[in-house]
């Protein structure tokens, strides 16, 4: 029912690719990604535009995954409302703003998100216990951590139950640690390996919004990063156009 969620449970990293109103989601959910991550905090985007492609994904392989703009209750409640089986919360920087993430990602008992009715969206249940306590499991909730306060508080954030993957905005925390997009700074670098061995000592993934350019997914992938993004855009013009070449004009 969820991709993502199966893909960390094996151990294996979980990769996606960033995706708006115009992608071809449909051909995108399956060309072997495990999410199409939807932002609306760097986009003029409202979440409940969304909706139409979240609907264009049901039955195909990759999970929606949408970032809100901001952590708050009536943001994470329309994302969940139209499909999204993830939520990242940008800016999270104390253990309570991650508990009320779960809290409003959750039904009741869990947390106390609000019932909109099951409409499909995961797949058919006997019974609305049996669709709460599924959505409740295979959710994937994804704080990000992105500043020096965050940072500081990063044990207290890992000890929140309920969180699969704490997330680094590598923008954002190089220019937080003033080293700004210099991703090859020994400094950031060596925050990155401080976020990993945490996340491990709490059993939860680490994982990267995106991986810089020119750097090697897999080298991040082997520092335990198994949440993360890729471009999609080159590698489909590159097999166009190895398509093409083989076809006798």
């Amino acid at each position: 029912m969820n991709t993502v969620k199966k893909v960390l449970k094996s151990g294996q990293a979980a990769i996606g690719a960033t995706a708006s109103l115009m992608s071809p989601v449909d051909f995108l959910a399956d060309a072997g990604y495990d999410f199409l991550l939807f932002d609306t905090q760097h986009s003029a985007v409202e979440i409940k535009e969304l909706q139409y492609q979240l609907q264009a994904m049901k039955g195909k392989r990759a999970s929606p995954i949408i970032r809100v703009g901001e952590n708050r209750q009536d943001q994470i409640c329309y994302a969940l409302d139209i499909g999204a089986r993830g939520i990242i919360a940008p800016m999270v920087n104390t253990k309570k703003e991650v508990e009320n993430m779960v809290q409003w990602c959750k039904y009741p008992p869990v947390g106390k998100r609000s019932s909109a009715g099951s409409r499909g969206e995961w797949r058919e249940f006997e019974n609305y216990r049996e669709y709460m306590d599924i959505v409740n499991e295979e959710l994937v909730v994804v704080p990000m951590i992105e500043t020096m306060l965050s940072l500081g508080n990063m044990e207290d954030i890992l000890s929140v139950p309920e969180i699969d993957v704490l997330l680094v905005g590598p923008s954002d925390l190089s220019i937080n640690f003033d080293v700004p997009l210099d991703y090859l700074n020994p400094y950031y670098q060596n925050l990155l390996d401080k976020i990993s061995g945490a996340c491990e000592d709490a059993g939860v993934v680490p994982g990267m919004y995106f991986i810089p350019g020119g750097q090697d997914p897999s080298a991040f992938v082997e520092r335990g990063f198994k949440f993360f993004t890729l471009p999609w855009s080159k590698w489909a013009t590159a097999g166009i156009k190895n398509g093409l070449a083989r076809i006798k004009r």
